[in-house]
């Protein structure tokens, strides 16, 4: 659901009480829409997070840290210049709409006490996060810079006076007048939707709240304001002002609702409409965003930063597969070089009843037990033995060429196999600098340009997953061909037990055994979380080879993340989400 007003003041009210009158101690920004402010209030720390994302806007106290980038941006050096040790005086929603105010209490350079703003606008695409003056309303700064070319209404700027959005033909929901809604309801087209009316007439309240409403009131979604009689006003006149009496009431109740084990949606009010889902309430407005948004957000932007990386490894897929559709075609000629040979011979076997100028010659096929007569194309201008001699030349010629597109289409599918294991393991992905690891190993097999921001870039190794199974015993998945190859060549000991999918790109998957029989039960969760982080995670029944790690090589030469074993079991299993979120994962 995207935030609406009634979000927001339940945001603000949160805010307030935890917030207000603490210290600003740091301001980071650990994305380009994103900023993190450090809060210290009555003994407790806090951290604030206000993000301009394009897709999930949002104002709320955070628990995930982010590592910043090792130049700060110029917005985060602005707002670090300008509020750091800066306490928070207030917040306040403007009106219910989705606008937060900040307002800080700080001293400039001189020494001086000033008064700051930090405007939050949560709008979608047109989201910001802008620093402004109190006292002369002058914006300093913002996230986003908004153009007179970008809109016509108002300009984002430093030293451009700060303006609100546009307002659009609503009404105040906290202090709105009955009968001028009643007199848009008698006014408006008859066959609108009742929902769609309530939104549409009141600020900050969203069409999933207008549902409540009418459903509170007796209605469906759906109905027609043409089909509501006196008595259904009334009915709604007192479903409305209940809802607005628990909102300005500040009489909240965050819950998140799933569907099929899926976060589905959530509000600060419960929805009696969506009650047939299983719902979750949340002891506050933060939690429940962070827990709704937090992973979406951030497998965005796992998506966004590697999406040019999906480009490259598509395109050399698609050569690959290209060269392997011709490999194919040339191996289906060469396998008839055979029959050149038999020509060959069998003509120098009957010279003497073939002539220069004839155009084919019929003999008979000593080597078929059968012994049949074949006809053999003849090129008339050559001699019987130039004639042997030619096809023995297509014969040796079609050997040396199945010999070398074999070698090529060995290299080939080498090629695919780690090219499509690189796609999964973008996939896999749940950290930046695993992402890194990736562009990097891609840049010294020469599949990416190195550029010199490349060579700048602090690395730092990621982390495979830990996971902990029902036995107890320590599983570790790894996430890319870097940890896979640290995980089976240096991690593990000779006595763990080594898993991969059978053929098919996969994490390496390590059960620590510590010298002691692992259970089957480990070696089945151990086997579906190999399964699940494959290619074949939505297939069934797949098999997964598993042995010590002393069987397992890595050949001289090989790509990252290829290796060679032996002496393996095989054990088939069913990749389970609900399982493997069962299982313990450890944040090493």
């Amino acid at each position: 659901m995207p935030i609406d007003g009634v979000v927001v003041r339940n945001i603000v009210w949160e805010l307030d009480c935890k917030l207000t009158g603490g210290r600003i101690d740091k301001v980071t920004q650990p994305e380009k829409d994103e900023i993190i402010l450090s809060v210290r209030n009555n003994g407790k720390n806090y951290k604030l997070l206000m993000s301009s994302s394009a897709n999930y806007p949002r104002v709320h106290i955070t628990s995930i840290t982010k590592q910043s980038p090792i130049d700060a941006p110029i917005f985060c050096m602005v707002l670090r210049k300008h509020l750091s040790g800066g306490r928070i005086v207030g917040i306040k929603q403007h009106n219910l709409d989705r606008i937060i105010k900040i307002y800080v209490e700080c001293y400039d350079e001189l020494g001086s006490l000033s008064n700051k703003i930090i405007f939050c606008e949560i709008m979608g695409r047109r989201s910001n996060i802008t620093l402004v003056n109190e006292n002369d309303g002058i914006v300093i700064d913002s996230i986003r810079h908004l153009t007179s070319d970008m809109s016509s209404y108002r300009e984002l700027l430093p030293k451009v006076k700060y303006k609100y959005p546009p307002v659009q033909d609503k009404l105040e929901p906290l202090s709105f007048d009955m009968e001028a809604f009643l007199s848009r309801l008698n006014k408006c087209i008859k066959d609108t939707k009742l929902a769609k009316f309530i939104a549409s007439n009141f600020d900050g309240i969203s069409l999933f709240a207008a549902k409540e409403i009418c459903n509170n009131a007796g209605f469906n979604e759906n109905t027609l304001v043409s089909s509501i009689d006196e008595p259904g006003v009334e009915k709604l006149k007192y479903s409305l002002c209940a809802f607005i009496k628990k909102v300005s009431g500040n009489d909240f109740n965050p819950c998140i609702y799933y569907k099929n084990k899926a976060a589905y949606d959530f509000y600060s009010l419960p929805l009696n409409y969506l009650k047939p889902m299983d719902i979750s309430a949340v002891d506050s407005i933060s939690s429940t965003i962070e827990n709704y948004y937090t992973a979406k957000d951030r497998t965005d932007r796992i998506k966004q930063r590697s999406s040019d990386i999906h480009k490259i490894i598509n395109t050399n897929l698609s050569r690959c597969y290209k060269k392997l559709s011709i490999q194919h075609e040339k191996l289906k000629e060469c396998s008839q070089k055979n029959i050149y040979k038999l020509y060959g011979d069998l003509i120098m076997t009957d010279l003497r009843n073939i002539k220069k100028g004839d155009k084919k010659a019929l003999v008979t096929n000593y080597y078929d037990e059968s012994q049949p007569t074949l006809e053999i194309p003849l090129d008339f201008m050559l001699t019987p033995i130039e004639n042997a001699q030619n096809y023995y030349k297509k014969y040796n010629k079609d050997k040396t060429a199945e010999q070398t597109v074999n070698e090529q289409l060995k290299e080939n599918l080498e090629e695919i196999e780690y090219l499509e294991g690189q796609l999964l393991n973008l996939e896999n992905c749940t950290e930046y600098d695993e992402i890194e690891e990736i562009r990097n190993e891609l840049i010294s097999l020469k599949y990416i340009k190195p550029n010199k921001n490349t060579a700048s870039r602090k690395k730092q190794r990621s982390k495979p997953m830990h996971y902990v199974s029902s036995e107890g015993f320590d599983i570790y998945v790894g996430k890319n061909n870097v940890q896979n190859d640290y995980l089976t060549l240096k991690f593990a000991s000779s006595k763990d037990i080594w898993m991969h999918t059978k053929k098919i790109p996969g994490s390496h998957v390590i059960i620590k055994s510590g010298g002691n029989t692992v259970g089957e039960a480990t070696l089945n969760e151990a086997a579906a979380l190999a399964s699940y982080y494959s290619k074949a995670k939505n297939s069934s029944n797949v098999p997964v080879d598993y042995t010590e790690r002393k069987n397992v090589k890595k050949p001289s030469g090989a790509k990252p993340g290829m290796v060679i074993y032996y002496t393996n079991r095989t054990i088939h299993v069913t990749p389970d989400e609900n399982m493997i979120k069962g299982l313990k994962l450890k944040m090493d």
